[in-house]
């Protein structure tokens, strides 16, 4: 079910800038928009569904317009034209008590410089949206306390920011987040600032947390490999426009454009994709490779997990598994092949 709906989405920053619409619309680019007319193209009929429950993720490069879309999800930035439909709910049409109500009960934002409350503790900064929607005490405080648990801070509660790593910052301002529960989680550059080891502790943690949410998350990044890992759909912008969109197959194997290409080129397949990205049905498989070896593994096994086995035992097929064992999709070794030289 589509959670998210956004339609022909415009944002150009300037006086006047529904002018320009048409002239956009026409062909102009952002360097000669800004030359001719003096505006900033921020975004350009932006179009793109976001099903309930998935990590959509939306990356780019700097200035590409992907901070300027998330923040229209919550109306942090209004847009010169389009809707934002959540819920079958126009939110663009909101009054100010409306927004700020949509605000505080559907969504919730994890910022990349972590935003906390350097003279709050961690448990005050946790539940400081509770305390802003006048829940008592006893309940904030007991809520806080679990989702500083579940993201490995447990002791840490009577902490305050500065004595905590960039890391443990982070992993508060993901508590916050979801102490208050929203249906959707706003994720902008929210590991970027981290050191490579602790981003990837970052990423494990949202899909530990995400396999049992099933939060609808937005999420922003620069870096195609987070991307790829974190993403259930991945959409591409540049320069306002976007470039492509699909799951990280879609991407990988097949860019739709150069810039998407180029982004793609150097990515180690073997450490993205996964079994159950491109495995196949029963009915995609020859009865003599049914019939034959198999090798298991998890639906969730990236390529690099498993491939030396592929290559000492020689199978004549892999058999996908889901989580209770049951044999889900094959894949044999020959697609394997194709779709790490292509």
């Amino acid at each position: 079910m589509i959670k998210i709906k956004i339609k022909n989405l415009y944002k150009i920053f300037g006086r006047n800038s529904e002018l320009s619409i048409p002239l956009v619309e026409q062909g102009m680019g952002k360097d000669e928009l800004l030359e001719k007319k003096g505006h900033v193209l921020g975004l350009s009929n932006i179009n793109m569904d976001i099903e309930e429950g998935e990590i959509h993720v939306v990356m780019g490069l700097s200035g590409s317009g992907k901070s300027t879309l998330i923040r229209h999800i919550n109306r942090l930035v209004e847009p010169t034209s389009g809707n934002i439909i959540i819920d079958d709910v126009d939110i663009t049409g909101l009054d100010k008590e409306a927004l700020n109500n949509f605000r505080k009960n559907k969504t919730a934002m994890v910022f990349q410089s972590f935003g906390l409350l350097p003279h709050y503790n961690i448990l005050d900064n946790v539940t400081f949206g509770l305390d802003i929607k006048k829940i008592d005490k006893l309940t904030s405080q007991s809520k806080g306390k679990q989702w500083i648990n579940k993201v490995g801070l447990e002791g840490y509660e009577s902490r305050f920011p500065q004595e905590l790593s960039g890391g443990m910052q982070q992993r508060v301002g993901l508590a916050r987040a979801l102490t208050n529960d929203p249906e959707i989680l706003l994720m902008d550059e929210a590991f970027s600032a981290l050191d490579p080891l602790i981003r990837k502790d970052m990423q494990d943690i949202l899909i530990a947390l995400q396999k049992d949410l099933k939060k609808t998350i937005v999420f922003i990044t620069h870096d195609l490999d987070e991307a790829l890992k974190l993403g259930d759909k991945i959409a591409i912008l540049k320069d306002g426009f976007l470039d492509q969109e699909g799951t990280a197959v879609d991407i990988l194997l097949n860019p739709e454009t150069d810039y998407v290409r180029r982004f793609v080129e150097d990515v180690n397949r073997g450490r993205v994709l996964k079994a159950k990205n491109i495995m196949q049905d029963a009915s995609a498989i020859s009865k003599d490779l049914l019939n034959g070896q198999s090798l298991k593994v998890k639906a969730d096994d990236v390529i690099e997990k498993f491939i030396d086995r592929v290559v000492v035992d020689k199978p004549d097929l892999i058999e996908v598994l889901s989580e209770n064992g049951s044999a889900i999709g094959y894949l044999s070794p020959d697609r394997l092949s194709k779709i790490l030289r292509k």
